[in-house]
């Protein structure tokens, strides 16, 4: 089925014309899952739809899950929407592949706005594939092979950098975890595993190691490989959490903003090569 898109920037990002029984067509004859492989994220306007048809519309692109915090997942600072796991979104500013706590991360996320900031908030996506496939010779030579210890704490000290012993206790209640630095994925494409969680580049070292991590994070989010989201009322974005990073701009945690977001599990380990051989 021909989807009408508009490229949103040359490297990343499709804005997706269309109504709702159309995207569901899409989903279920595979189109979508394409359209997210080759261009990380996809915008939709005009539809408004109820956590009914966003879950309808995220199992058509596969099976659906979240953690344990249910099948929709309410991204916001207001306790009364989540006052459970609100503490998990102090992560969102910092640069992320989500799920790096786990083996398995997911295939793919969708967010629909219900209420937007004010200033601020606005959501940031990064092509790792893009990025790996601009590198020199000399430095994929120089990267194939390194694995990476990634801690979830590291991504939230960047946003709370002095806190609680509940805080802490909560992100130190996930595994670290150790990924390649370059993910050789099925498809026969790399792509960059650059996340603020990466803390440690094993057998190297540990101010060489950051400093490379530091240098490919900056090389990763340089302009062309990134797209920023304004957000509009209703909007919905989905992105392919295998092949990019992102990223929530500051706002005020009192606002309001809320997202609804769903997640489409993953079936393709970080660590593939591994997996194949232990096979």
């Amino acid at each position: 089925m021909a989807l009408k898109t508009t490229d949103l920037k040359p490297r990343i990002g499709s804005l997706v014309e269309t109504d709702y029984d159309s995207l569901m067509k899409a989903a279920e004859a595979g189109d979508i899952r394409r359209l997210l492989e080759e261009r990380g994220v996809l915008v939709i306007r005009g539809i408004s739809i109820d956590d009914e048809r966003q879950l309808a519309f995220t199992r058509a692109l596969g099976p659906v899950g979240d953690r344990d915090t249910g099948m929709i997942y309410k991204v916001t600072f207001d306790k009364r929407e989540n006052p459970t796991h609100y503490h998990y979104n102090y992560g969102n500013f910092s640069w992320h592949i989500d799920r790096t706590d786990t083996d398995v991360p997911p295939y793919a996320t969708i967010l629909a706005a219900k209420r937007l900031a004010p200033e601020g908030g606005q959501t940031e996506f990064a092509n790792t594939y893009a990025a790996y496939e601009d590198l020199s010779g000399e430095d994929k030579r120089k990267i194939d092979g390194l694995r990476v210890l990634h801690r979830l704490e590291s991504s939230y000290r960047e946003a709370v950098p002095d806190p609680t012993a509940e805080q802490l206790a909560t992100w130190r209640g996930h595994p670290d975890k150790v990924h390649p630095l370059v993910w050789h994925h099925r498809s026969g494409r790399n792509s960059l595993v650059t996340s603020m969680s990466g803390t440690e580049v094993l057998g190297m070292d540990r101010q060489e190691g950051e400093a490379l991590l530091a240098r490919l994070m900056a090389w990763a989010t340089r302009h062309e490989y990134v797209y920023t989201h304004e957000w509009q009322p209703d909007d919905i974005v989905m992105w392919n959490n295998t092949g990019t990073m992102h990223r929530a701009r500051r706002y005020d945690l009192d606002c309001g903003r809320l997202m609804h977001r769903t997640v489409v599990l993953g079936d393709e380990p970080f660590d593939t090569q591994r997996r194949v051989a232990a096979a």
